[in-house]
């Protein structure tokens, strides 16, 4: 697991912004009541930059149904897709807030999605003068079997131009693992490109055995967990025939928290594999729930090797659950291999063969639950927040310098 911590360089601790709390407007297409992991990311650096004191504003889309609570937060009026049910997309005309975002008086724009409210985000802070920071969160080229009717390699090719065009013209960009910074370079973003992963909150305490009992799930059954959306990407059909191979004979139970297209699907494989009262779709679970699960499960699955960064497999890690992660993706980064899981290719055997280990040495999967323990601890909020926090300042000064 390694991130870079921007250094401040004396310049940056001698300037103004150094010492005050800085203003800041984050622009999101995706944000809460939506649960994903750019939603989650966004909603975790609001709360700790206005914990450590800086003033924030989000500017986002308005969710059907939802009542805004915060003054702070800006909603842009937004229209539903049937592509996308649960996805609102933020609609003009976008100028009725540019006054609000005028009056701020930002510091520092810090995008979240180069799409609608991303390059709104980005056209009104650069013509205020004030740097924009962005956060390359989704490889969007792996989502393209959403788009109906176009060639999907049209599609791709078209979202992989207009990646490298908007990214190439902010002033620093920031990604959450070594595999997303090096697509971004070969797609020719020449930008200073830093690599700083979500933070993770510290995990709430849990009796085990209290939260196994309340799932109904037997002190000797060896629980499969995963947490995630239910959709082609994530690759879960692997990870159900694996533990099809593991559960012969075994006392097991594979459990998946999250809804998404594929779910009905996904039940039908089940079936099909003679597994179906052994695996349990939770659907969607209220985030605060969540950790629920991830203290009363043995070891956590994750076979998507399309993440930038897979919040959920550090989550997992937090709780002391050793992982089977799929390698190539930037979840694999938060893994060290044969200390805290396995990092496996994504296919049916190597994840048989991960989970099948960990279920049955349970001496190795205590030991490996406690270094991923530790090494989640690299990832705490406060700590990713200081580090976005250098990279904001750095754009402040090389704006101001320039």
């Amino acid at each position: 697991m390694s991130f870079d911590s921007l250094k401040i360089t004396d310049d940056i601790r001698s300037s103004k912004t150094s010492s005050r709390p800085l203003r800041v407007a984050v622009f999101s297409d995706s944000a809460l009541p939506v649960l994903n992991g750019v939603s989650v990311s966004v909603a975790t650096l609001v709360s700790e930059l206005r914990n450590q004191g800086h003033f924030v504003s989000l500017f986002t889309s308005h969710y059907p149904g939802f009542e805004e609570d915060d003054p702070a937060t800006e909603r842009f009026q937004s229209l539903m897709v049937d592509m996308f049910p649960n996805y609102p997309f933020a609609r003009p005309p976008f100028n009725i807030l540019r006054e609000r975002f005028r009056q701020g008086k930002f510091d520092v724009v810090h995008t979240h999605t180069p799409f609608t409210l991303g390059v709104v985000g980005k056209r009104w802070g650069q013509t205020e003068g004030v740097p924009v920071v962005s956060t390359y969160h989704t490889h969007y080229d792996r989502y393209t079997h959403y788009v109906p009717v176009v060639p999907e390699e049209v599609t791709r090719r078209v979202l992989a131009l207009h990646t490298r065009n908007y990214y190439h013209k902010v002033n620093a960009v920031i990604t959450p693992s070594e595999p997303s910074r090096e697509w971004l370079m070969d797609q020719g973003v020449n930008r200073p490109i830093h690599v700083i992963p979500t933070g993770i909150p510290e995990p709430r305490h849990h009796d085990r055995r209290e939260m196994r009992t309340g799932f109904g799930w037997q002190p000797d059954e060896f629980v499969v967990l995963f947490v995630g959306r239910l959709a082609q990407e994530k690759n879960i059909a692997t990870l159900i025939r694996a533990f099809a191979q593991i559960a012969k004979g075994a006392r097991a139970r594979l459990v998946l928290v999250g809804d998404g297209p594929d779910r009905e699907e996904l039940q039908a494989l089940a079936k099909k594999l003679k597994i179906n009262d052994r695996v349990e779709f939770r659907g969607f679970v209220p985030r605060e729930h969540v950790d629920g699960y991830y203290a009363g499960a043995d070891a956590f699955g994750f076979p998507s090797d399309t993440e930038t960064q897979g919040l959920v497999v550090a989550e997992a890690m937090s709780y002391g659950l050793p992982v089977v992660v799929a390698e190539g993706g930037g979840a694999s980064q938060a893994v060290q291999p044969f200390h805290s899981g396995f990092v496996v290719p994504s296919t049916v055997d190597a994840f048989t063969k991960g989970l099948k280990t960990l279920m049955l040495d349970p001496v190795l999967r205590r030991e490996w639950g406690q270094n991923a323990r530790k090494l989640s601890l690299e990832l705490t909020v406060p700590r990713m927040t200081e580090s976005i926090l250098s990279v904001y300042r750095q754009s402040i000064h090389d704006v101001q310098a320039s």
